[in-house]
């Protein structure tokens, strides 16, 4: 496989699932992992999670924006890691506000539609919910088929 190859079927392995584990770093340099639900957008090679302020991992991605994550088949045979620096958005403040907007699309695009979705931007606000985008600055493993 040509470098670039192996890029696209390392990236590609992000949009087959919806689980990942999310590694962020603690205060004393030690890895803090997470098991989360993403969505991989292709077209602008950003890994997007949604998570609460206050969490450990949020925390962890304000004092030191550098990240990984991790994902697998099914069967483990194949992987993929990349490592990124994290953006994140400002907490959700308002129903209507640009976050709750940008966790409405994540959760379509993960779930599909929400039975209410009145009651979901007001528990993104009540829960402090906010966006880590990911973009993919490296990725490294084994490509399915590889």
């Amino acid at each position: 496989m040509t470098q670039d190859t192996t890029r696209h079927a390392l990236l590609a392995l992000l949009s087959e699932g919806r689980s990942g584990v999310l590694v962020t770093l603690k205060r004393d340099g030690r890895p803090q992992l997470s098991n989360v639900t993403h969505h991989y957008y292709p077209d602008e090679e950003v890994v997007r999670i949604s998570v609460t302020d206050g969490r450990a991992k949020t925390r962890n991605l304000r004092r030191d924006p550098r990240a990984s994550f991790h994902v697998t088949t099914p069967d483990h045979r194949a992987y993929t890691v990349v490592e990124a620096t994290a953006d994140l958005t400002p907490v959700a403040e308002d129903p209507y506000d640009a976050t709750v907007e940008e966790l409405v699309r994540l959760y379509r695009d993960v779930l599909g539609e929400h039975p209410d979705w009145e009651d979901y931007r007001a528990a993104m606000v009540r829960d402090r919910r906010l966006v880590v985008r990911l973009r993919v600055e490296r990725a490294y493993g084994i490509p399915t088929g590889g």
